[in-house]
C-alpha cells in the first residue's frame, strides 16, 4: 500500500511515543489540519484524515501491535479480502478452518458437529467525531455501520423458501471422508472435510437467490449512540449486540463507538478540568478589574484583583465537565495573560517613561528579587 504514509510519520512520533505522547501529537496535528481553521482547504482536510486515521490505529493497542508487525496490511480491513474469503463461503464465513488441518493429520477433528456449533458474530469498531461541547454535555449520534446479518428469506439456512439443507450422501453428515495413501512405511490413513459438502455435512440444492446459499448478507445500518457526558478522546461506548450476527444461534457481536474529540479554538481539556486563556491589559492588571470570561455554559463576568501578574491561574469552581456516569463536575481554570501595548504614539511613550520614573523598582518585587539574585551569583 505504497500511498500511504507511515502513520507515526504522520504525527511526527517515534515508534517508542507513549499513550500520552501519541496523544498529544494527535491533538496537536489535528488542530493543525483541522476543516474548520481551513475552510475549503482540500489538502488540509485530507490531512486532517490522515491524521486521524493514523491516531484511530496507535492508541488503540491491539491495532497498534498489529500495525507495529504487519504495517498497514495488518489494520486494512480489505487486506487479502477476495472473493469468499478461505476457502469460498460469505466473507469471513469461508471453509477454512484450523480443525480440519490437525483432524486430516490425526484422524479425528470436530468436523460437521465443529462447523455448524454456535458462533458468536464479528464484534465492529468505529470512529465518532465529537465537539468539545458534545462530549462535555452528552449527545446522541447516528452512526453507519455495515455489519453481516442472517438472511431474512431463508432466516440463516442459505436454502431457498420451501427448502432446507439435505445430509450430505457422501460423507453421510459427517463432514469428513477417510483418505487411504500408501507410502514407503505402509498403508497411511487421514482424514480430510468432504469436498461435496466443504465439511459441514450438508448440501444446499436450491441456493437463497438472496444470500447464493451463504445463509447471511452485509446490510448497511443507522444505529443511534448516546454519548455521556464527560467522555474524553479515546473513550468508547459498547453497545451490546449490535455488531454483526452470530451463526448456528450464536449471539450477536457488539459495536464499539470510540470518540475523537475536535480541538476548541480557546479551551483545553485536562481530565475534568477546562483551562482557558484570557488576554487582560497591564492597566488591567496593575489596577484590577472586571472581565468577561467564557466558560463551556456561557460568558461570566470575573473580577481580577489589583496587581495580577502574568500567567496567574484563578478558578472557577464546578464549572469543568460532569464527572462520566457520575455526580459533580471538574473546574474551569483561567491563566491571565498580559497583553503588552504595541505601536504607541509619542505622548503615550512620554507618559509610560514618567510612570516608570516615579515608581522605580520599588512596585516590582520579583524584578528586585531577581536581579539582586543575579549580582549575587556574579560577584
Amino acid at each position: 500500500m505504497p500511498d500511504k504514509r507511515d502513520f507515526y510519520e504522520v504525527l511526527g512520533i517515534d515508534k517508542s511515543a507513549s499513550d500520552d505522547e501519541i496523544k498529544k501529537a494527535y491533538r496537536k496535528m489535528a488542530k493543525k489540519y483541522h476543516p474548520d481553521l481551513h475552510p475549503g482547504d482540500a489538502a488540509a482536510e485530507a490531512s486532517f484524515k490522515e491524521v486521524n486515521e493514523a491516531y484511530e490505529v496507535l492508541s488503540n493497542p491491539d491495532k497498534k501491535a498489529k500495525y507495529d508487525q504487519f504495517g498497514h496490511a495488518g489494520v486494512d480491513p480489505n487486506f487479502g479480502a477476495g472473493g469468499g474469503g478461505f476457502g469460498g463461503g460469505f466473507g469471513g464465513f469461508g471453509d477454512f478452518d484450523l480443525g480440519d488441518i490437525f483432524g486430516s493429520f490425526f484422524g479425528g477433528g470436530g468436523g460437521a458437529a465443529q462447523r455448524n456449533a454456535p458462533r458468536r458474530g464479528e464484534t465492529l469498531e468505529v470512529m465518532v467525531n465529537l465537539s468539545f461541547e458534545e462530549a462535555a454535555f452528552g449527545c446522541k449520534k447516528e452512526i453507519n455501520i455495515s455489519r453481516v446479518e442472517r438472511c431474512p428469506d431463508c432466516e440463516g439456512s442459505g436454502a431457498a423458501k420451501g427448502t432446507k439443507p439435505e445430509t450430505c450422501s457422501v460423507c453421510h453428515g459427517t463432514g469428513q471422508v477417510k483418505r487411504t495413501q500408501r507410502t514407503p512405511l505402509g498403508m497411511f490413513q487421514s482424514t480430510a472435510p468432504c469436498d461435496a459438502c466443504h465439511g459441514r455435512g450438508k448440501v444446499i440444492k436450491t441456493p437463497c437467490s438472496s444470500c447464493k446459499g451463504g445463509g447471511y448478507i452485509r446490510r448497511s445500518r443507522h444505529i443511534t449512540v448516546n454519548i455521556p457526558a464527560g467522555i474524553d478522546d479515546g473513550q468508547t461506548v459498547s453497545l451490546r449486540g449490535e455488531g454483526s450476527h452470530g451463526q448456528n444461534g450464536g449471539p450477536a457481536g457488539d459495536l464499539h463507538v470510540t470518540v475523537r474529540l475536535r480541538p476548541h479554538p480557546i479551551f483545553e481539556r485536562d481530565g475534568f478540568d477546562v483551562h482557558c486563556d484570557v488576554p487582560v491589559t497591564f492597566v488591567q492588571a496593575a489596577l484590577g478589574a472586571e472581565i468577561e470570561i467564557p466558560t463551556l455554559e456561557g460568558k461570566e463576568k470575573y473580577t481580577i484583583p489589583a496587581g495580577t501578574q502574568y500567567g496567574t491561574a484563578f478558578r472557577l469552581r464546578g464549572k469543568g465537565i460532569s464527572y462520566i456516569n457520575g455526580r459533580g463536575k471538574g473546574d474551569q481554570i483561567i491563566h491571565v495573560i498580559i497583553e503588552t501595548p504595541t505601536n504607541l504614539s509619542d505622548a503615550q511613550k512620554k507618559i509610560l517613561e514618567s510612570f516608570a520614573e516615579s515608581t522605580g523598582d520599588q512596585n516590582y518585587t520579583r524584578n528586585r528579587n531577581f536581579f539582586d539574585k543575579m549580582r549575587n551569583l556574579f560577584k
